[in-house]
């Protein structure tokens, strides 16, 4: 059954390219990254990060002060651009708060606030702002933005990894298909924290240089973070949702299914959802890591299911893995080539692993057809493919 077309009303998107679309679209215009040696953590690490500046002086709406915490306060930055606050009030007006979906994607929440309170613990200190027990789950994200746009309809924080944040445009589809809400706002925040960090690290999957994804030499992922959002409604200008493929393959707790069963599921779910065919995609943004295996895996899925005029690249070399987030930050590129006509290739590649087709580019390229695909691959095998169009399907 195909999907519910939604119209991409708004959208917002800051990252460590900037804050705000405009941000983004320089950056990749530029081919400028955002990818800086690790200054984030107290204890050393060797590697690069995608960080947003200011955070550490940023502040939340004196309202929530109770959910104060960084993934928090990066949600509150990235819903500040872009005119997206007052393209959500318009929409409160025509359909009613609590008509309004809110759905939004996190894979650490506000760890980072649970790790500082468990440090000031061991000192035998803990503030009172650090003991309210909401701030600590997943799902904090969820109920501050809530709180922050003024929503009342159904709000859920989706927790699956890396698919996070492209789940939720799924999520919505239904919702609003369903009758359960009039439009959705829809939205992935994930903030940096010594957890993911060292946990990565620990994984042996964190690079010492800037990541390369799709390089035959590539060393691991540089993480990210990113915070961004957008308004889905039936009717409006564009660009389109169009459909979505969702797959779980559960081959392993880190690392893909060796034939990529479940990146292709995904694939074949979007397209079918979609009414499209694989030849009329002009754009795939790929999950492209620059881990050694999840790359070889998704670029040999890629080689086998589309034509070799389709483009296809990974945006990590500009904003690093930014993990929950990563879902909805390479939408908002994906639609930004679709709003340029160009695929913006891949910034810190050099020597593309043998494993590529040719539909793997590094250099931008201008697109010859106007759909895209946004790949996000995650762990435990929970995948999501978001396809989306220039036009609404007639």
């Amino acid at each position: 059954m195909g999907a519910l077309a939604l119209a991409v009303s708004a959208v917002t998107v800051t990252s460590a390219l900037g804050a705000g679309v405009a941000a983004q679209r320089a950056a990749l215009v530029e081919r400028r990254s955002g990818l800086r040696r690790n200054d984030f953590t107290s204890v050393p690490l060797e590697t690069w990060i995608g960080r947003v500046d200011g955070l550490e002086d940023a502040a939340v709406p004196h309202a929530c002060a109770r959910l104060d915490s960084r993934n928090n306060r990066l949600a509150w930055m990235a819903l500040r651009q872009d005119g997206f606050i007052d393209a959500v009030a318009a929409a409160k007006s025509r359909y009613g708060s609590d008509r309004i979906a809110l759905l939004v994607g996190t894979s650490t929440g506000s760890i980072g606030a649970t790790e500082e309170a468990y440090r000031l613990a061991a000192a035998g200190a803990v503030p009172d702002a650090l003991r309210d027990p909401v701030l600590h789950v997943a799902h904090s994200l969820g109920l501050f933005v809530q709180e922050s746009l003024g929503l009342h309809g159904i709000c859920t924080t989706v927790a699956t990894a890396c698919s996070s944040s492209a789940k939720v445009f799924a999520q919505a589809e239904r919702v609003i298909r369903t009758g359960l809400a009039d439009a959705a706002v829809v939205g992935g925040v994930d903030s940096l924290c010594g957890s993911v960090l060292f946990g990565f690290n620990a994984l042996e999957l964190v690079s010492p240089e800037p990541c390369r994804p799709f390089d035959v030499s590539r060393r691991g992922i540089s993480i990210g973070e990113a915070g961004g959002f957008a308004l889905l409604e039936r009717e409006g200008r564009g660009p389109w949702l169009l459909g979505y493929g969702e797959s779980s393959d559960a081959h392993h707790m880190s690392s893909p299914h060796p034939e990529g069963l479940g990146a292709r599921l995904a694939l074949e779910g979007a397209l079918e959802s979609a009414g499209l065919i694989a030849g009329d995609v002009g754009y795939v943004n790929l999950h492209g890591t620059a881990s050694a295996r999840n790359d070889e895996v998704e670029a040999a899925v890629i080689a086998a299911m589309f034509p070799a005029t389709t483009l296809a690249g990974s945006t990590k070399g500009w904003t690093g893995h930014a993990l929950g987030a990563a879902g909805f930050l390479e939408a908002a590129l994906s639609l930004e080539a679709l709003a340029s006509g160009v695929a913006p290739g891949m910034l810190t590649t050099s020597t593309l692993d043998p494993a590529c087709g040719p539909q793997v580019r590094i250099a931008p390229a201008p697109l010859e057809r106007p759909f895209v695909l946004s790949n996000s691959f995650g762990f435990g095998g929970s995948n999501c493919v978001l396809a989306f169009g220039a036009e609404r399907p007639s």
